[in-house]
């Protein structure tokens, strides 16, 4: 039963990490989109080509659109839009390296959520990774020894609804069909902007509608990745590992953009990074006692 257990966590692993990199893919994708046809136009592309990717590959699939829990999945999904929605408002005013670590206290807050919400375990490690994580999103905000942007305040409410999403998707990952999950998602994020359309739209041109289909796809693939982790093991056992999406970002940003981040925010970013390695390494160690 133990070699199960970690055999199931360590699935988790993978399937979070090659989900984060999907999302860092995403994000470099809607950075390019939002600085040229608006934050609106890259969630809508996002989400109403996830509902079309979806409902093409489960039409055939009638128990897909069969919820257990109806409710709580609409609750999920607009917490995931809402998530996305503040993150590419906030690579958009402060760059992705920037954006990208302060999102990432959001394994903070769902490692405390797990514990509230879902009577998870939270001991010393999982307690002292939140401090260290806690210290370096501080590092990065720096209060009070920089001049206060309100685009800062993106990252941070995109972590919290990225908690809240995570938290009730371990809830109904337990008793849902991953494919019910995904659908749900896409189906109410493409509705929600479709019906705000007339409102925003831009013409896009033949480049911004590649890219549009790019994080389509990329972000329905990386949301399955996350659904199926999440599905696999405790939230706060596989949170921390959240923190390679700085690693991504940050890459993706230099390469692509030519966006590096400033010393404090690589200070901040690593220790983050090392709270998440402690976590990990604690929670392997006592998965294989």
């Amino acid at each position: 039963m133990s070699e199960q257990r970690f055999s199931d966590y360590s699935l988790a692993v993978v399937l979070m990490l090659s989900g984060i990199f999907c999302f860092a893919l995403m994000d470099a994708g809607a950075k390019y989109l939002t600085g040229s046809i608006g934050v609106l136009m890259a969630l809508w592309a996002r989400y109403a080509g996830q509902t079309f990717i979806v409902i093409t590959l489960v039409s055939r699939r009638k128990g897909v659109w069969r919820a257990r829990h109806p409710y709580l999945q609409i609750v999920r999904s607009v917490l995931l839009l809402s998530a996305t929605g503040f993150f590419f408002s906030a690579i958009h005013a402060l760059g992705i390296p920037t954006a990208t670590a302060l999102m990432e206290v959001n394994p903070v807050l769902i490692t405390l959520g797990g514990a509230l919400f879902l009577k998870e375990l939270l001991g010393p490690q999982r307690f002292i990774g939140i401090a260290i994580s806690l210290v370096g999103a501080l590092i990065i905000i720096r209060p009070g020894f920089q001049e206060f942007k309100i685009g800062m305040l993106y990252p941070i409410a995109a972590a919290i609804c990225y908690a809240g999403y995570s938290l009730v998707t371990r809830f109904v990952g337990q008793n849902e069909d991953v494919w019910t999950s995904l659908l749900y998602t896409g189906l109410v994020g493409g509705v929600l902007t479709t019906l705000a359309l007339p409102f925003f739209w831009v013409t896009p041109t033949p480049t911004e509608i590649a890219v549009m289909i790019a994080i389509a796809c990329i972000g329905t693939t990386g949301q399955l990745f996350i659904i199926r982790s999440l599905s696999n093991a405790e939230a706060g056992a596989v949170a921390p590992f959240a923190y390679a999406g700085l690693i991504y970002a940050t890459f993706l940003s230099i390469v692509i953009y030519g966006e590096y981040p400033d010393n404090w925010t690589i200070v901040g970013s690593i220790v983050i990074a090392l709270a998440g390695i402690y976590v990990w390494h604690r929670e392997n160690k006592a998965k294989q006692n």
